[in-house]
């Protein structure tokens, strides 16, 4: 882990937050803001928005709500008093109609009285729990972004939101695979358990080093791939919807709240 974000892994969350909205971060926030819920974020028009948390409660795997805001409100008191959507997460994605215009670190210039804001459960919030249980993460340990696959998975659609489910992967050794198991299924709000283990092909992923987010991570001869649903989902299925505006996080980048993942625990 680089001296930054080191620098950051014991900072609590609204200074985290505080960093990112100064422009002083942009990267991935795997490691950061020890014990701290992490959110994936997606915000839509008010006119996609009932039908966009009906597609979640669909598929509360990849797609576990943990807040939804007020119509033009930046705001998620539930999650933090001081949130601003606009600017907390380090970096973005601005779509239209489907196709991606921008990536930039903040959205104020996007933002508009019609937009409602969603924040989604996240796989980095039971990594903590899995370093605590002694084992290891390795794009955690080097820096980097988890690798994150668009998948054969369907997710159950609504009237105008359908597509794949995408998974995030995580190497390990059979035996701690039994054991990141059963940690992550105590945390079903941040995705639980995984959804497959082994055999990538089984679910349409045809080359593991090649993710179609984040970045490469090598699996072992001695260690078998783990995937858990990803709330990256939302992503992929409006680059098929085509809604007019969708916003979210740059996969990897995430919303960090002042929520304690252990109050996520079963």
């Amino acid at each position: 882990m680089d001296e930054l974000r080191a620098g950051m892994a014991d900072r609590s969350a609204a200074d985290v937050r505080r960093r990112i909205r100064r422009g002083g971060f942009a990267g991935q926030t795997s490691g950061l803001a020890a014990g701290k819920v992490q959110g994936n974020v997606a915000i839509l028009p008010a006119d996609w928005a009932d039908e966009f948390l009906r597609f979640c409660l669909q598929n509360p795997k990849p797609c576990p709500v943990l807040a939804v805001g007020r119509r033009g409100r930046p705001e998620l008191p539930s999650l933090g008093e001081d949130i601003d959507i606009r600017s907390d997460v380090p970096r973005y994605r601005v779509f239209e109609h489907g196709r991606e215009v921008a990536s930039p670190t903040d959205i104020a210039a996007y933002w508009r009285d019609d937009l409602v804001a969603f924040v989604l459960g996240c796989s980095f919030s039971f990594e903590w729990a899995l370093r605590d249980a002694g084992l290891r993460l390795r794009h955690t340990e080097r820096g980097t972004v988890v690798p994150m696959y668009r998948t054969s998975i369907a997710t159950h659609p609504t009237e105008r939101l359908a597509g794949p489910m995408v998974v995030s992967m995580r190497p390990f050794r059979p035996a701690d695979a039994i054991r990141a198991i059963q940690i992550s299924a105590r945390y079903p709000g941040v995705h639980g358990a995984p959804v497959h283990i082994g055999l990538p092909g089984a679910i349409g992923i045809a080359d593991i080093d090649r993710p179609d987010f984040g970045e490469r991570s090598e699996v072992g001869e001695d260690e078998l791939p783990v995937f858990w649903a990803c709330g990256v989902t939302p992503q992929a299925v409006v680059e098929a919807a085509r809604p007019p505006f969708f916003i979210s996080h740059f996969p990897g980048s995430m919303l960090i709240t002042d929520l304690d993942n252990a109050a996520l625990a079963v």
